[in-house]
């Protein structure tokens, strides 16, 4: 007798679920120990995967606070008001189904976030494009963006190359990296013959989204994301984001219920090294002690990875060890936050993707849905705006860039002109990883060549279509679900947007191209 269907997490009725093996309920006594290190998504979706199932979960993380990209830290504006400061916006998509659901065992009813009325997209000519009136089951989101996008007309339609933009009718993984990592996603558009003002508005935003140049990112990547967010998946193209600063909305929540399950957080806590020990399990060394474990989730990002495993030359095999080593993280970004004592206009949309304003890639007005940013707005009279600029130059002049996202802002939102800045906060960051050209079979896998020793982080390839945030989530409790099932434990179903095409006659039109 089959078992019935769980209940979709979304409202897309094709959603793709991944039933977990099977198993006992619990681990058995004397529980496995098992280090995740790593306190960002993707280590908090493994801890919280092996902690339910009653592993003995030891959490490292360097630095204070859990979160890792997406973790904040406290901060004293110079008007003497505390505020939180993190490393910029992100957007918590409908089709994120396993980060949200990692988010549920904190608060079940997501009440910590809360969803932004549209995604509008403007360039510097002028036209905008959004999504909030385009349809979100697929195909007809693409023919509605088609009808009300101001950037892409039918002259624009008939001008592109059917045949090379057919491939993304049916992306499918892993196969879609066979027959595009080795292109970059700048010259598929180049083939495609993207109007500009279209390629940067519909294609190029997904790209910037990996903090990537088009021509150093692998087009596979791209296509992917075209897939994830958009004909793949009825979940449409509009977010959520958290009601409160990171810290308070996500990571304090989930660390309370984690500690609940008795798993040990080790905050301001590098792990430097691993070694394999005689009679099985890793010694875990950091800089004051070295203390056993079953097994290990290595959960880091690019460069964290790359040091564990050089620290630690009996891990793995040398194969595995070399293409970790290949590994790269992609040019640095910058996130400004300025804190304004003029409001910005009141009919301003809490985030706005931009094209054509120099380095600027988008402009976060926080009091928007930002409890923290409101409640300062609303006692001064000013508001708090958030400034992204991606992929810059190792060359560029740091000061300059600033001065330009200012100069970006004042030319998209005109009223800024007039405000003083309060204080301002720049972070600049690089530890993001590139999906290189050609790159994709050097990215490891969420298993390694050692059984008890697992990887996880939006860095991995996993035959699936999740990208970013989502992929992190989905890894952790892959890895989680590998040692699981090793120890007969029953793991957790997952779920992904659908594996294909969702038109029978689109699918039928992409294996055509790959035919001629």
């Amino acid at each position: 007798m089959s078992r019935a269907r769980p209940a979709v997490p979304g409202r897309d009725r094709r959603a793709r679920v991944l039933e977990a093996a099977p198993g006992r309920p619990r681990c058995d006594d004397p529980a496995p120990r098992v280090a995740v290190i790593g306190g960002g998504i993707a280590g908090l979706a493994a801890a919280t995967g092996l902690a339910e199932r009653g592993a003995a979960v030891t959490l490292y993380e360097r630095e204070q606070s859990l979160g890792g990209r997406l973790a904040g830290w406290p901060v004293t504006l110079a008007d003497g008001s505390a505020a939180t400061m993190t490393r910029g916006f992100h957007a918590f998509f409908r089709q994120y189904y396993n980060l949200r659901e990692l988010l549920r065992r904190a608060d079940p009813a997501l009440g910590m976030l809360t969803g932004l009325p549209d995604y509008p997209l403007r360039g510097a000519d002028g036209r905008c494009d959004g999504f909030a009136r385009v349809p979100r089951t697929p195909p007809w989101n693409a023919l509605g963006f088609l009808a009300l996008s101001p950037s892409f007309g039918l002259r624009d339609l008939a001008g592109l190359n059917a045949r090379a933009a057919l491939p993304l009718l049916d992306v499918r993984v892993p196969q879609v990296y066979e027959r595009l990592d080795g292109v970059s996603a700048h010259d598929l558009l180049d083939r495609i013959r993207f109007p500009e003002a279209a390629r940067h508005l519909a294609f190029e935003v997904f790209s910037r989204s990996f903090f990537a140049d088009p021509r150093d990112l692998s087009a596979a990547e791209l296509a992917l994301m075209f897939h994830v967010y958009f004909l793949g998946s009825a979940e449409g193209l509009l977010f959520d984001v958290p009601g409160e600063p990171f810290p308070r909305a996500l990571w304090e929540p989930l660390a309370a219920y984690l500690t609940r399950h008795g798993v040990a957080l080790r905050t301001s806590t590098a792990v430097r090294s691993l070694e394999p020990l005689p009679r099985g399990g890793f010694a875990v060394h950091t800089a004051h002690a070295a203390e056993h474990h079953d097994a290990v989730i290595l959960a880091l990002d690019t460069e964290g990875l790359r040091g564990v495993v050089a620290a630690s030359p009996r891990l793995g095999d040398s194969g595995w060890r070399e293409r970790v080593r290949r590994l790269r993280t992609a040019p640095a970004f910058l996130v400004s936050r300025l804190w304004l004592d003029h409001p910005v206009a009141a009919g301003r949309p809490g985030f706005l993707g931009t094209s054509g304003y120099g380095p600027l890639d988008n402009v976060s007005v926080l009091e928007r849905w930002e409890g923290e940013a409101a409640r300062w707005a609303a006692g001064t009279g000013g508001s708090v705006v958030e400034l992204h600029a991606y992929a810059i130059d190792a060359e560029a002049d740091r000061r300059a860039v600033q001065h330009r996202l200012l100069e970006g802002l004042r030319a998209v939102y005109p009223e800024t002109r007039a405000a003083g800045i309060v204080d301002e906060r720049h972070e600049w960051r690089a530890d993001c990883p590139l999906f290189p050209v050609g790159g994709y079979h050097d990215r490891p896998t969420v298993r390694t060549p050692d059984p008890a020793v697992l990887v996880a982080g939006d860095l991995v390839r996993t035959g699936l279509p999740v990208a970013l945030m989502e992929r992190a989530a989905t890894t952790g409790f892959l890895a989680a679900n590998a040692l699981l099932r090793r120890w007969g434990v029953r793991g957790h179903t997952l779920w992904t947007v659908p594996s294909r095409g969702r038109s029978a006659l689109l699918r039928a039109l992409a294996r055509l191209s790959r035919t001629c």
